[in-house]
């Protein structure tokens, strides 16, 4: 049973921190995307600006990657996007192996108990007869505890497993969204920004036309 309690304190402890961080307001800031985008449009950029969206949350991180290098070529963006998303998924991910091995765990611990349990009550058996049946029975009972102990533990703990999976599933989904919408307004002031020298020399050769 002391390993049983120990794997439940774990969990416990496991579900409420990932409640906490898994808040869709700490992830995902209302907002944030269309801000950043504005930036972008206004060039109103700077170092101050990069570190203190890399700090708001993890699809500010994931901005400030892409802004870092917006005015390399869209693979370049595309490519330290992605090394930067392994790195907030990672994190997002946090505990949750954990959490999903005590699932797996607590009722091959609770069964374990209950054999040790039954080997005891079968050995006592053997010294001293059957004697009350009664006995035997809440001996019996005793040892299943530990099997209903460990179901107890594994249920709740692969039940939220498998919701903070997918949680962060639907996390992740929402981020590649700004960042996709993000890519693209890069860009597009990219090209805009390369086809600005084109006209320029255009303008520049009139004057020199009329002097000819």
């Amino acid at each position: 049973m002391l390993p049983i309690l120990f794997c439940s304190a774990i969990a416990l402890a496991i579900i409420l921190e990932r409640f906490w961080t898994l808040r869709r307001k700490a992830i995902v800031p209302a907002g944030l995307g269309d801000e950043v985008r504005q930036w972008a449009r206004s060039r109103a950029l700077d170092p101050g600006h990069l570190e203190a969206l890399r700090a708001n949350s993890p699809l500010g991180e994931l901005l400030a990657a892409a802004l870092t290098v917006r005015n390399r070529p869209r693979e370049v963006i595309k490519e330290r996007i992605e090394d930067t998303g392994r790195h907030v998924v990672h994190r997002l991910e946090r505990f949750l192996n954990t959490l999903g091995t005590i699932a797996l765990v607590s009722p091959l611990l609770g069964l374990l108990g209950t054999v040790f349990g039954l080997i005891r009550m079968f050995l006592a058996v053997m010294v001293s007869g059957v004697g009350d049946p009664m006995k035997m029975a809440g001996g019996i009972g005793e040892a299943l505890v530990c099997t209903a102990a460990g179901l107890c533990v594994a249920i709740p703990a692969y039940a939220f497993h498998r919701y903070f999976r997918g949680r962060v599933q639907d996390l992740v989904v929402e981020m590649e969204r700004q960042v996709f919408l993000l890519t693209d307004e890069l860009t597009v002031a990219g090209e805009s920004t390369a086809a600005a020298p084109v006209a320029a020399p255009r303008v520049a050769a009139r004057p020199a036309a009329a002097k000819a």
